[in-house]
């Protein structure tokens, strides 16, 4: 007699082995080269529950049969601190962390610190905090921007079994203070800069007992009060007293919390979600069978490592053995980083890729007819050829391309994009004039990041690709917004999430946690999205950030919002409306250097920004170019 588990895994295999009859009836395929995958598509189609004959659960095509936890080529690799251990053992001496600040605060090229040298360090620091009496399980907050002893500080904690929080730099202090006590921080490293601001509320904290000053120097850290219970601290001294008094490692299991991220609250309190060194691994190995990297890449960090995109990206770079060189801290000196490191892989958001896309343009418009006419053919010409799934003639980059690569330091192969949607014409645009693989994910802080991603060789744009091998994705009905599976060309829902890359919960908050998180298990992310041929999926909405307006239409504001940032006068726009009226605010606050260049070309003299944003001729110019944008769309 067959077991019932048999017959099940029998019954999906039945439904697999042909996966293109699956797709057939499920995901219609197109037959256009750059939608061809093996003639399968990008996921598969499985039933929930075989009783159910509804169809409505996508997996990836890489894994359909079982949801990826551990990197296929390392399976022993089970926490951040195996993730980190076998970095030492297979990069010992390749370049690991890279600063250009050095310690008097000049500036000069990226100096280099190993991955044996970052793993010395990580000893030290974590035998400093056993030192101080920190035990495993204790919280440590990291209250600073991307720099090597945040990473460093990070390994530490996998090491020695504590957890991580991380504090966003940007963050005041009534949000710091509120994750400090919530979380029972035991321990703070923070910047020079940021510790009269901690200090200043230091009797409000009371659970921790450890500041640590990152970059300060020993005589510059100020003493507390004798009757203190919080010692203060210099980096280098807690590197020195850890160096004297070695620890063990105390390593953590899968099952161990690594950290918890908290959300930056729009709505209310932050929330502390709970990921686990089994979630972090998942999500790099079920991203590893689409993303290779090698020793040889250099990636530059300047996105918040407080973000769990950031975080994720530092995660996989380390397996792969990666150099990671950090900017300055200052975003308006990124691009003077980006030419001393030459990066091999960028990682960015929407936000700066319309605005390289914006300023390209802008220069295009107003370079004269003959360079504008060359760049348009050049971009059309090059466009086709990588719709069509061809290699692009190089002629085209030397002649007008280069100069744009130029910009990311000319070396970069892999430029990715998350935290929001990416337009397809800019997408289109990098994949042209940078001329290398252009992928776009969507994750959350709650599924440990990646929940989808495109796939190599995928050259439609407007989605974000098939399902992380390590989780699953159905949509379900939101009949209140006219969203169903049954919904034609394409099905369309609620984006839902299951599988080894979700988080436990949020820390303290049970309430929250069961209202996202359903009784089977899946995450309800509020994201709509719909399944494009070939299992894609593509965002188109938002469930809770809409709202009816006076006549009873529906707004998505992040969606009017998203539109009128591609505009050239824009750089940023925030819409408002509510239901007692009928059309919407639209609040926009304009990129300078173009309202300028604008005012120049048309003789208008002005004596500052402000006089110019009030000019009506410019108000107008700026009304027209929106009203442009808005039709197009």
């Amino acid at each position: 007699m067959e077991s019932t588990a048999q017959r099940r895994l029998k019954a999906i295999q039945g439904h697999l082995v042909p996966i293109t009859h699956v797709l057939d009836s499920h995901v219609q395929t197109s037959t256009t080269a750059s939608e061809f995958f093996h003639s399968q598509g990008y996921s598969v189609v499985l039933p929930e529950k075989l009783n159910t004959g509804k169809w409505n659960v996508y997996r990836s095509v890489r894994s359909p049969l079982k949801l990826i936890s551990r990197l296929p080529e390392h399976p022993e690799i089970g926490t951040l601190h195996d993730n980190f251990m076998h970095a030492i053992e297979a990069f010992k001496d390749y370049n690991y962390l890279g600063t250009r600040v050095r310690g008097d605060g000049t500036v000069g090229e990226y100096k280099w610190m190993t991955y044996g040298e970052a793993g010395t360090v990580r000893l030290a620091i974590g035998s400093g905090l056993r030192h101080h009496g920190l035990l495993e399980g204790a919280c440590i907050g990291l209250y600073f921007i991307n720099r090597p002893e945040w990473l460093i500080v990070d390994h530490a904690c996998s090491a020695y079994s504590y957890i991580s929080v991380p504090l966003y730099d940007t963050l005041g202090p009534d949000a710091v203070k509120y994750i400090v006590n919530h979380a029972d921080v035991q321990a703070i490293f923070c910047l020079p800069h940021t510790l009269n601001t901690l200090l200043s509320f230091l009797s409000e904290i009371p659970s921790v007992r450890l500041v640590v000053v990152v970059g300060g120097i020993d005589e510059h850290v100020p003493s507390l009060p004798s009757n203190s219970q919080v010692k203060l601290i210099s980096f280098a001294k807690l590197l020195s007293q850890g160096h004297s008094d070695l620890q063990p490692f105390c390593p953590p299991k899968p099952e161990d919390i690594a950290t918890i991220c908290y959300t930056s609250g729009t709505t209310g309190t932050p929330k502390g979600v709970i990921l686990t060194h089994g979630n972090l691994i998942a999500t790099i190995a079920g991203a590893s069978l689409t993303l290779k990297f090698c020793p040889s890449d250099i990636y530059i960090s300047y996105l918040p490592l407080a973000h769990i995109y950031e975080r994720a990206n530092q995660v996989l770079l380390a397996y792969y053995g990666g150099a990671v060189g950090f900017y300055q801290g200052d975003n308006l000196k990124l691009m003077d980083d980006l030419a001393a490191l030459r990066p091999t892989i960028f990682c960015s958001v929407p936000r700066l890729y319309n605005r390289i896309y914006s300023g390209i343009m802008n220069a295009v418009q107003t370079s004269g007819v003959l360079r504008k006419t060359l760049f348009n053919a050049a971009y059309n010409s090059k466009k086709q050829v990588i719709i069509s799934g061809r290699n692009p003639s190089p002629m085209w980059d030397r002649l007008v391309f280069s100069k744009i690569k130029g910009m990311l330091g000319g070396r970069v192969h892999f430029m990715g994009s998350g935290a929001s949607p990416l337009s397809p014409d800019v997408m289109d645009f990098l994949r042209v004039c940078f001329g290398c693989q252009v992928i776009e994910g969507y994750g959350m802080t709650e599924t440990s990041c990646l929940i989808s991603c495109m796939d190599k060789g995928d050259n439609l744009s407007g989605h974000v690709g098939s399902p992380n091998p390590a989780c699953e994705i159905k949509l379900v009905d939101v009949p209140e917004m006219n969203y169903t599976s049954e919904d034609q060309p394409y099905p369309r829902g609620e984006i839902c999430v299951r599988g080894p890359v979700l988080f436990q919960g949020y820390y303290k908050d049970e309430v929250q946690t069961k209202e996202v998180i359903d009784g089977d298990g899946w995450l309800h992310t509020g994201d709509i999205g719909l399944w494009l041929p070939g299992g894609r999926l593509k965002i188109i909405d938002r469930k809770k950030n809409i709202f009816k307006l006076a006549q009873g239409e529906y707004i998505a504001p992040e969606k009017i919002e998203n539109v009128y940032a591609k505009c050239k006068f824009v750089s940023q726009c925030f819409i408002y409306g509510d239901s007692l009226n009928s059309c919407l605010v639209a609040i926009v606050s304009v990129d300078p250097d173009v309202l300028k260049d604008w005012a120049t070309s048309e003789a208008i003299k002005y004596e500052n920004l402000g006089h110019l944003c009030n000019d009506p001729r410019a108000r107008a110019a700026v009304l027209t170019e929106m009203d442009a944008i808005g039709r197009e769309a």
